[in-house]
């Protein structure tokens, strides 16, 4: 691996491959009565978040402190960026106190990019702006891999709020490297500007209707629709996206008890997903936080310890 995790084309098949290997391994430890790895001992890891996390910002602790790093959270309204800070000087404050790795977590997309040319430590995106998160797609594609085996020629459905995902942006791009057949459903005003030339590019298909692409899917990604990003009316009211795009019973039905589901969190209840999806002996929803823990262990062993661990 490269000295930073920015996107998903910083990483090779290669490179996914034995991140997946080693996130097997650290899955194992979630079992154990001490959770306790020595890999990073006397290193340290801050998880710097500009924005709300609950999955991302806890996993990423409990990965550190699993793996025996000294991790510290410090977050926007917590640091000294609330009282006028420019974002430079509060990471050039952070990185001389000689830190190994940051975790970055931020509304601007490009900038785990600027904070990896400003530091010399590993810095990994744990979210910027719509950009990526590129994490969440490694966690993602490896909790289908559990479930469905190798996924070359699967086809994965993405469906939502895919202007303001940064998730969705990730996922296809991984999930293309991994030989998955994708389509991403969205009404016309969710889909991203330019997604056709982008389709064409990266080999993903689009549509509309969500009920004629269901019938032909192995997994079902459902997407938080982002409201607090909107700034505008991109769609009528709630009951009609439901109505449109949302995974109801009757579509849970339509798609049989063995196509998995996932969603990366957190759910509008009611709104994309309902209750019966959510909760469904199908859901990957709570496999997906799990796994999210021993993938990024595994990030955090490859970037920190890599062949001297």
């Amino acid at each position: 691996m490269r000295k930073h995790l920015l996107e998903v084309d910083d990483l090779t098949p290669d490179d996914v491959d034995t991140l997946f290997a080693t996130a097997a391994e650290m899955h194992d430890v979630q079992r154990r009565a001490v959770k306790k790895l020595p890999a990073l001992r006397g290193r340290t890891v801050i998880n710097l978040f500009f924005e709300d996390s609950t999955r991302t910002r806890s996993s990423f602790e409990i990965a550190g402190k699993w793996l025996s790093a000294d991790t510290i959270n410090i977050t926007g309204k917590g640091s000294s960026a609330s009282k006028g800070e420019s974002l430079r000087d509060t990471v050039l404050t952070i990185a001389a106190m000689g830190v190994d790795a940051l975790v970055v977590r931020h509304g601007a997309s490009g900038a785990a990019r600027r904070i990896s040319e400003w530091v010399d430590a590993s810095v990994i995106n744990a979210g910027d702006g719509t950009h990526e998160h590129p994490t969440q797609a490694l966690l993602d594609a490896y909790t289908l891999t559990r479930r469905l085996g190798e996924l070359g020629d699967r086809h994965v459905v993405l469906v939502g709020d895919l202007t303001h995902s940064r998730v969705f942006r990730s996922n296809v791009r991984l999930l293309r490297m991994l030989g998955a057949r994708v389509t991403v459903v969205a009404p016309p005003t969710l889909m991203p500007s330019g997604v056709d030339a982008w389709s064409a590019r990266d080999g993903f298909a689009t549509s509309w209707d969500l009920d004629a692409v269901l019938p032909t899917a192995d997994a079902v990604m459902m997407l938080r629709v982002q409201r607090e990003r909107m700034t505008g009316g991109f769609f009528p009211t709630a009951r009609e996206y439901t109505v449109g795009y949302g995974l109801t019973r009757d579509r849970l039905a339509l798609l049989g008890d063995t196509v998995p589901v996932l969603h990366p969190g957190p759910m509008n209840r009611g709104l994309e997903i309902a209750a019966d999806a959510a909760d469904a002996a199908q859901s990957l929803v709570l496999d997906q936080v799990s796994a999210g823990v021993a993938v990024r262990m595994s990030v955090l062993y490859h970037l920190l310890a890599g062949e001297t661990a």
